[in-house]
Order: C-alpha cells, then sequence, then structure tokens
C-alpha cells in the first residue's frame, strides 16, 4: 500500500501541475474570472493532497499500516471528488451535460481531507501504536 500511495501521490502531483499550466494558459482567456478561480482551487487542493499521499507513504513506515492506510484512500477519495467536482463545475459549459448536481459533492470531498488529516494524526497516538501491535503479535 505504500508504494500504491507514493505512486497515487507522485501522479496526483503530476496531473495538478498539467492542470495548472492549462489554467494559466489554456483557461485564463476562455473562462470568467470566478471559475478560473474554482478550477484554481481544485488545482490548489489537489497539489497539498498529492503531497499528503507521498507523507502518507512514508509514514506509513513508522506508524501502524491500518489507520495510515485509511487515511490514504481518505486523501485520494477527497482528491477526486473535491478538486473532481470543481474541475467539472469549472468547465461545465465545456462538458455537454449538466454537472449542476456536482455542487454538493465538493464539500464531501473537502470532509474526506479533513477526515484523512484526522485519521492520519489518530494513527500517530502512542496507544493506538500499542495496541495493533498487540493484536498482530
Amino acid at each position: 500500500m505504500n508504494r500504491f500511495f507514493f505512486i497515487a501521490g507522485c501522479i496526483a502531483a503530476l496531473a495538478a501541475v498539467a492542470l495548472g499550466a492549462f489554467a494559466a494558459h489554456g483557461l485564463a482567456e476562455t473562462l470568467v474570472v470566478e471559475r478560473l478561480e474554482v478550477f484554481r482551487t481544485g488545482v490548489t487542493y489537489q497539489f497539498y493532497h498529492a503531497f499528503a499521499l507521498i507523507i502518507t507513504a512514508l509514514v506509513a513506515y513508522v506508524l501502524p499500516q491500518r489507520w495510515v492506510n485509511i487515511s490514504g484512500w481518505l486523501f485520494l477519495g477527497g482528491i477526486v471528488l473535491f478538486s473532481g467536482s470543481l474541475y467539472a463545475l469549472a468547465l461545465r459549459e465545456w462538458i455537454g451535460f449538466p454537472v449542476n448536481w456536482l455542487g454538493p459533492v465538493t464539500p464531501i470531498g473537502g470532509l474526506l481531507f479533513i477526515c484523512g488529516w484526522g485519521t492520519l494524526a489518530w494513527a500517530a497516538f502512542p496507544e493506538k501504536q500499542n495496541n495493533e501491535i498487540g493484536e498482530e503479535g
């Protein structure tokens, strides 16, 4: 799982660079400012959480796997739901079908980010490590 989250984080960061460049050079002239800012917010949060995935992969070597893995999945889900919905909403005219229903999806992705950070912190509590070591041993 460590390798998976590391690779996912690298791919998410790569995509964020490409999407950021697309926003700066391809969308700046075509989108209204408000929609361009929505797109850029998606890129920013994708970048933050790409790094979170990489950190998760590295932290998994020193903290209990179960909780670290859960946080990785939450970060990945947050990227898809939060950033993905913002991209779709910003580009709604280009997509060709209604995406307004995605508006309520964005906060769910944000909640996944929050839960991911909370779960990663939870994994660091020493009593969690002792309980899981005892369960495995």
